[in-house]
Order: C-alpha cells, then structure tokens, then sequence
C-alpha cells in the first residue's frame, strides 16, 4: 500500500504487558478506509515483515492489532550499549527541525507574579526536550514593552516618583504609580489627557520621556532576571513589542493592499467569512485612533522570526484564555503569507486556583508575586529538611532545600495535563510519596548512595544482561522506552507524559531494588544489577533535567 501515510503506522507500548512490549492498532483503521478485511491485511503485513532480529513470531489479536515482544537478546544488547555510553535509549533526529518557542513574555513595569511561572516552566521544559532530540531551537521572551499604559506610567514617573522605594524595589513602584494614574484618570479628563498627551511624546520620540521609558526596561529585566536566574530558565532572544513597532504601519498597508482588511467603522478589520469558527470573530489590525494593537504587533513578529530563522515549526505558550487571539493570527498570516511552510502551534494552559478553588492569590486577595512564592517554596523546603536531617551544615541544607523547594513547584506545575486547571497545595507538592519532585530526587539520591558505598570499586560494564527476575525485565523495558517518551513530548507539546515515565520509572526501580540484592550479589549478576542501577539515575537525571529540575545526591 504504498500510498498509505507510514507516519500514522505508530507502534507504542503495549498498555497491557501479558499481550506484549509493543502494539500499533492503525492497520485497522488503514484497512476499513481501503474496504479490506483488517485480519486479512494484517496477516499480509505480518508476512512481509521482517522482525527477527529484535522480536519473538508477531501476534495478530482482535480485529487487527498487531502485538511485538522484544526477544531477550535485543533487550540485552540495548542495554549493553547504553552501559558502554553508545546512547540512553534515545536518538537525535536524522532530519533536524528549527523550531522557536515563545514563552514568559512578563510586562515591563509589572512584578511577575504567579500567572507567569506556567507558561515560563512549559516553554522552557518543551525547548530542553527538543534540543535533546537534536532540533535547533531558538527561545524569545516577547516581553511587554510598547503600548498604552506607559502613558499612565510616565505621568507618575514625572509627578509622583519615590526614589527611595525605587531603588528598594522598582518593580513593586512602577506599579504603585501606574495604579495610581489609572485610578486617578477614571474620574479626571485632566490626567487622562496628560496620559494621552505623554505617550504621543514618546511614540514621536521625545528625549526625555525615551530615557524615562528605557530606565522602566532596564529596571524591569534587571528584576525578571533574577527570577529566571532563581529558576535556572533563559532565553536565546528577548525581542519586545516594541522591537516591531517601525513595521506595523506596513504589515497593515500590505493587508489593505491585498484586500484582506478593509474599513468597518473607522477602524482597519480582517473578516473571517470562509472560516466557520472565526466568522463571527473579526480582528482589528488598526484601531479607529490610527493605533496598531496586539495581532498587528504578533503578525510584524511572525514576519521577522519567518524571514531570521526559516522555522519549521513556531510555538506560543500561554494561558487558555488567548485561545481566540492565535486562532485569528494563525489564520490571517497564512491568508497574508500562503506560502510561509510552517507549522503554528497554541500550546495553551490552564490556571492555577486556591484550596477554594478560584484563582490563586493571598488572603487579601492580592496577586502572589512571583519572588515571594520562590522564596516560600525554598523556606518550607528548608524547614523539611532541617527536621529529617538536623545534623546536615546549613549551608548544605539551604542548597537542597533550594532545589527540592523550586522543583517541586516545578514539577507540580508540569505533571498535570496543561489544558487542566490545577490546585495549588504547599503539601502535596513537598510530599514525599506520589507523583512529586521531592519522591523522584528521593529515587535518585537512593541509587547515588548505592555508588557512595562501593567507595573506589570501578563500575564495570556487562556485556549481556541475563534479567532473570521479572522486576529486573520490568525495570529494563521501561528504561527501553524513553526516547519514544521524548518523542511524544515533542509531538504533543506535554511534558507530563515525561513526568509519568519518570515517575513509573522511579515505582519499578522501587520494586527492582526491594526484589533484587545488589551489593549483596555476585558475579556476573552483581555486575548487571548495578549497571541497571547506573542506567535508571542517567535517565532519571537526563529526565528531570531536562525538565528543569536539579538533582542532589543527597536529601
């Protein structure tokens, strides 16, 4: 069938082991849309595949599945090669894509609070597992740095600076001024036209209010930059708004050109009329004032990434509520640029609630900023730690407490479906049992303390695996199938399928471990449990740094 689309023919594990390792159900589907017997082709397929060399004789079940078992003999040559270093059971791409990943993109003038740190953390575990997949990718932090409010915030700049509390905390400042002339410009027409009248200036570019306006960024990113040096998090680009302001007035002369916007009450607007979830959902490209607005600025921002870096493959991460925003600019760039060849990809989440259930935010009802929710996480690990092991030296207990603290905020935020809102729970998060950070750095700091015993005894590599106890055989098979984890992070954009590899992974090496002596071992047998050992902390490791978590060795 040589017309059949072989990237639909996936083969998985088996969801139930007694059928076997591996399984694929598409011939199935292939052979109803051909008005076959899908039995019938199956065993047409069985007979022209070649297996032997990994696979025991391939069943036919049901309708058409087909189930794979590995013979003992690959499985322990796959092991033997990752014992020697020649892989960890995952293989960089033949064809390497260009991908850009747009996360973070906090607004300057604004302390980030704890809306910002799903989209932070997601965008930058999906960067991590592309790259360890061999794909170049660029990152962009699209920060918030051109529009309306920084009217409101030259006018208190100008009028009701403190210069104390900015240097104390600019941040926290810039925002009490911009609440300020927002609540001030409600009721007086006066300050409104002073706001008005300041952002003129600095969009004509008048000196002071440019320097004024570079001083706020400058300030900003200083901020935003120690949060994501907390959080261990980068960026290739921090391209802002403002970067594409000189192009905006052409993005919409050329829609107007190519009659994809047109004038609906004195604004310029794009109708979606051929496109039935968007008809009723017109985007404005220029507002009735002569600004551009958020498309005008992400469709000049797609141009450039197109024309700089020819991506395969473009990904926005934000939360849910922008879902209708990136369906219209996905649809208008391609009317506008019909043959740009890349992928475009909404990778959208959803919130973060109270134990009450409504979004997260202090008694008060205060917004939690970012910081103070980095430094609550490191405290309460801190305090963990320091009652389980009193006797470690603080230093080393404030550094674990550090990564412990951190990554379970994580972890907690990337283990969940990430179109599901999600509880934020100081205990279960810093639990020890389940699927949380401090279980599987636990899980790792075990297997490193199997090496602290053996002291200066070299590790020696086998060169076959016997895997005579079934939670030896369990334990390998998992560790086989990583790198189809890493490709279905990628191909889905959710890196909780990684979260629950890595937790199974912990859970068999629990049972492996409980089941089969390993310093207490001889021989040959001794040798192979603690590569299996060595195996398991290399993909727990790889695993959760590239989810961007730190390990510790111990806890």
């Amino acid at each position: 069938m040589p017309e059949a689309d072989v990237s639909n023919i996936l083969v998985r594990p088996c969801p139930e082991p007694k059928f076997g390792d591996y399984q694929t159900n598409a011939l199935i589907g292939l052979a109803k849309r051909n008005q076959l017997n899908p039995r019938e082709f199956a065993a047409q397929v069985v007979e022209q595949l070649d297996v032997t060399e990994y696979c025991e004789p391939i069943e036919i079940a049901g309708p058409g599945f087909l189930n794979f078992r590995l013979k003992a003999m690959a499985l322990s040559d796959s092991l033997a090669g990752a014992a020697r270093g020649e892989h960890l059971f995952y293989h960089t791409d033949a064809e390497p894509r260009t991908v850009v990943i747009d996360y973070s993109s906090p607004n300057v003038a604004k302390p980030m609070h704890v809306g910002h740190i799903r989209s932070t953390i997601l965008g930058y575990a999906l960067a991590k597992v592309f790259r360890l997949l061999g794909h170049k990718v660029v990152t962009d932090n699209h920060i918030g740095d051109w529009g309306t409010q920084f009217g409101k915030l030259l006018v208190g700049w100008k009028e009701h600076l403190d210069k104390e509390a900015l240097g104390q905390d600019a941040l926290a400042e810039m925002e009490r001024l911009y609440k300020l002339v927002n609540a001030a410009s409600d009721g007086d027409e006066a300050v409104l036209a002073r706001a008005r009248n300041e952002l003129v200036k600095l969009q004509d570019g008048d000196a002071e209010n440019l320097a004024i306006w570079h001083e706020m960024i400058d300030l900003s990113r200083h901020q935003f930059d120690e949060i994501y040096s907390r959080l261990r998090v980068n960026f290739d680009e921090t391209l802002g708004e403002s970067f594409y302001n000189d192009r905006l007035k052409g993005v919409v002369d050329e829609l107007i050109a190519q009659g994809i916007a047109e004038e609906s009450e004195g604004a310029q607007v794009v109708f979606f009329n051929d496109h039935k979830s968007l008809k009723k959902h017109p985007a404005i490209v220029r507002k009735s004032d002569g600004a551009a607005n958020y498309t005008t600025t992400d469709l000049a921002t797609l141009e450039h990434r197109q024309n700089t870096w020819q991506p395969s493959e473009v990904i926005y991460v934000t939360d849910g509520r922008q879902q209708l925003h990136f369906q219209q600019l996905f649809a208008l760039y391609d009317r506008w640029k019909p043959n740009h060849g890349m992928k475009f990809n909404h990778v959208w989440f959803g919130a973060i609630l109270g134990e009450d259930g409504r979004p997260f935010k202090t008694r008060s009802g205060e917004i939690i900023r970012l910081a103070g929710l980095l430094d609550e996480a490191e405290q309460r690990a801190f305090d963990t730690v320091s009652k389980k092991n009193p006797d470690l030296p603080e230093e080393e207990r404030n550094e674990i407490a550090r990564v412990v603290g951190l990554g379970a905020i994580k972890y907690a935020d990337l283990s969940g479906n990430r179109q599901s809102d999600y509880v934020f729970n100081w205990d279960t998060m810093l639990a020890l049992v389940g699927n949380t950070a401090p279980y599987l750095l636990y899980a790792f700091t075990r297997i490193r303390s199997i090496f602290r015993k053996l002291g200066d005894e070299s590790l020696t590599r086998p060169k076959a695996f016997a895997l005579d106890q079934a939670e030896e055989l369990t334990l390998a098979k998992h560790l086989l199938r990583f790198g189809l984890v890493l490709e279905l992070v990628i191909e889905e954009c959710r890196p909780n399928y990684l979260c629950n590899y890595l937790y199974e992974l912990a859970g068999h090496f629990g049972s492996f471990y409980e089941n089969c002596p390993v310093l207490q071992a001889g021989g040959d047998t001794r040798t192979q449990r603690l590569a299996l050992c060595n195996l398991t902390g290399q993909v727990l490791q790889t695993g959760l740094e590239t989810l961007g978590l730190e390990t510790t060795d111990r806890m």
